[in-house]
């Protein structure tokens, strides 16, 4: 992008106040700048929640996992007294890293440069050879904690000091996820994604109400009855569900892809849980620069100890699998298309993409400062 151009500028190319029968896609430049993935870390990212982890890493005293969100390095940990906390994963000294794993189990930690140690709860529990150092007050120098929750088998993380609580930020999607019972499902595996795509495309190609499906997962169209697919906006989530058929069209997909709906669920800005019956998976889509995205599939079903059942879920997780090549390849060739001068931005489907133009005007909310409205009762 021209850097005559100001963010302000191309913030302005898009009106979220147009109805989505006269709406436009937010414009190419929110794909393409370095500008607007800056802003973006610094609003949508650092003032939402972002889920960091599953809540069975964290379970027992001592358990800990790390992630960063908007570039912030984080650590959650179970404390002593089982209250999970979440701090900054900075040592007060000299800035390094207190947990350098993804995930494991410590007594203490420890920052491995110059042998700082803080308890479980983020206190300063001892520094080495820091005698005689003057104004120095131990209790002011534990770890800065961040808010954390958990929201079903989710930790969550929110950077925003002010922000509004795990509870108000996801509304109504708490109950409709609460209804599949998901808690009793056992997570199994995960996969990891890197696309050179703008994390939004990957995001508008999951909302766009199934539009893709029949052109592009021809083994998924096999099992959902398109033409009763259901698009549902409330508050800051998205629910695409459709009623399932049986078909032996793909048998892998047929054979893996069960019960009487699927169910699609996005939560603004970057999460997704996907439900057929004995199953979830879900999609975290994590932006890597403006070109780039990385998404993590985490997979969960009803039975995970038997050999028979291990089987039957790594078919699954193929069946996943093929569905994430064929929107990895559509997602590159958009990024690609939104470089080109030949496009600025395009229409919305009426009928199908309601959850994108839900998605655009909550984006564009945070962008622009904007103070949130119910998008979703227009």
């Amino acid at each position: 992008m021209n850097d005559d151009v100001s963010v302000a500028q191309i913030l302005s190319l898009y009106n979220d106040r147009s109805p989505l029968p006269e709406a436009f896609t937010i414009p190419a430049p929110w794909y393409v700048d370095d500008r607007i993935a800056d802003l973006e870390n610094r609003t949508v990212f650092s003032k939402s929640w972002q889920v960091i982890g599953r809540t069975d890493q964290v379970s027992k005293p001592g358990d800990f996992l790390t992630f960063s969100v908007a570039g912030e390095p984080i650590v959650a940990v179970c404390g002593d007294d089982g209250t999970l906390r979440a701090f900054y994963n900075v040592c007060r000294h000299h800035a390094a890293a207190v947990a350098s794993e993804p995930c494991g189990h410590v007594e203490r930690l420890h920052c491995p440069y110059h042998g700082w140690n803080y308890g479980l709860d983020g206190s300063l529990k001892g520094m080495p050879e820091f005698d005689g150092v003057k104004n120095f007050e131990r209790s002011a120098n534990g770890l800065v904690p961040v808010r954390v929750a958990t929201w079903e088998k989710f930790v969550l993380v929110n950077l925003d000091d002010n922000g509004e609580s795990l509870e108000q930020f996801l509304g109504g999607i708490i109950r409709r996820i609460a209804a599949l019972q998901v808690t009793k499902l056992h997570y199994f595996g995960s996969r990891v994604y890197d696309i050179a795509c703008n994390w939004k495309v990957f995001v508008d190609n999951y909302l766009d109400g199934g539009y893709h499906v029949p052109h592009l997962h021809k083994g998924l169209n096999s099992v959902l009855d398109y033409k009763h697919y259901i698009i549902e906006n409330e508050d800051r989530y998205c629910l695409q569900s459709s009623p399932m058929i049986e078909s032996n069209e793909d048998a892998a997909t047929g054979a893996t892809r069960k019960g009487d709906r699927a169910w699609y669920f996005w939560q603004y800005p970057n999460f997704m849980i996907n439900c057929y019956r004995g199953y979830m998976d879900t999609n975290l889509v994590l932006p890597i620069d403006v070109g780039h995205c990385r998404v993590i599939f985490d997979f969960y079903f009803s039975e995970v100890a038997s050999e028979a059942a291990r089987q039957y879920n790594q078919e699954s997780i193929e069946v996943g699998d093929r569905v994430q090549g064929e929107d990895l390849g559509i997602c590159e060739a958009v990024q690609r298309g939104l470089n080109s001068r030949a496009y600025r931005a395009g229409r919305l489907s009426v009928r199908r993409e309601a959850g994108e133009h839900l998605f655009h005007r909550l984006l564009a909310a945070d962008l622009k400062g904007l103070s949130r409205s119910a998008f979703a009762a227009d």
